[in-house]
């Protein structure tokens, strides 16, 4: 079962790359964070295409904003939109839809990006992954957490740990909230399998970030220890961020128990060919 998530950053704006990646990538199981469309017009933009895919939906819509959807080729059993607890700000956000799809409990999520430290956008996004913890915890169903975390899980996971000095996304308390789901034994299937590796998913439009590689990873597959034990390849689609009218993320797929593609290492294609490391401050700095 190929799993596969991805921050489309409006699936209206992707459509012209998103249709053509199902087709070449052939998950069976997507995740996909801010979809910016109601869930009528995600039907209309999308439902035939995906039904002619094999595709069942569920979707967790708000217009302009946020929005989270799961395609499954494999099974969309009880879906739930949001979760038990789940903070508004101050009404509650589409950021969450989950559903079991082949025996797992998969979940895509948008988490709040928490704006500034110490902020009231960063103390929702704080108490908005506690109240996911607590479902987590108390569900015993085999569980994967996909989605954008908006949270670098450490230093090695931005591209210049002093750039971001001062920013969310790497703050303690951040990296506390995310690390309590891995206390709990989930597993960070990326990292478990490239522990060294520079992998990131998400980088900036701004100031050829990309193009130097200057990123980070924020963008997470969490599996119970039973999933992960299934994973055999575990990659970031770096493809996708390619070429005309990308999202700002690219798709980050885990194989379990086969993969089509072989064991293909943590980034496709490989990363750009790096120059001598220099001080880059973030843009939104500038």
């Amino acid at each position: 079962m190929r799993v596969a998530t991805w921050n489309v950053n409006s699936v209206k704006q992707r459509l012209p790359r998103f249709l053509p990646w199902l087709d070449q990538r052939q998950p069976d199981v997507v995740c996909l964070q801010e979809t910016k469309l109601t869930e009528e017009a995600f039907t209309a933009l999308l439902g035939d295409e995906l039904a002619q895919r094999g595709y069942a939906v569920a979707v967790s819509d708000e217009a302009q904003w946020n929005g989270v959807a799961l395609l499954s080729k494999v099974g969309l059993e009880d879906v739930e939109v949001g979760f038990a607890g789940m903070p508004g700000f101050p009404n509650p956000e589409a950021r969450a839809v989950s559903a079991t799809c082949g025996g797992i409990r998969v979940h895509s999520l948008y988490v709040p990006n928490g704006r500034t430290p110490d902020s009231e956008h960063y103390h929702y996004k704080l108490a908005w992954l506690a109240a996911l913890c607590e479902v987590v915890a108390a569900d015993e169903r085999d569980t994967m957490l996909c989605g954008d975390m908006n949270i670098a899980p450490a230093d090695a996971d931005v591209f210049d740990p002093e750039a971001y000095v001062g920013q969310t996304h790497v703050t303690a308390p951040e990296r506390a909230a995310l690390s309590a789901f891995v206390e709990l034994g989930l597993h960070d299937v990326v990292r478990d399998r490239w522990p060294a590796e520079r992998v990131f998913t998400y980088w900036d439009y701004r100031a050829g970030m990309f193009h130097q590689d200057l990123g980070m990873r924020i963008d997470l597959v969490l599996a119970a220890a039973p999933v992960a034990e299934r994973v055999k390849a575990a990659w970031v689609d770096r493809h996708a961020r390619k070429g005309t009218g990308p999202s700002d993320h690219a798709p980050v797929i885990v194989d379990l128990d086969e993969a089509p593609d072989g064991d293909i290492g943590p980034v496709v294609p490989p990363p750009s060919a790096r120059g001598a490391k220099k001080k880059v401050k973030l843009p939104q700095s500038r």
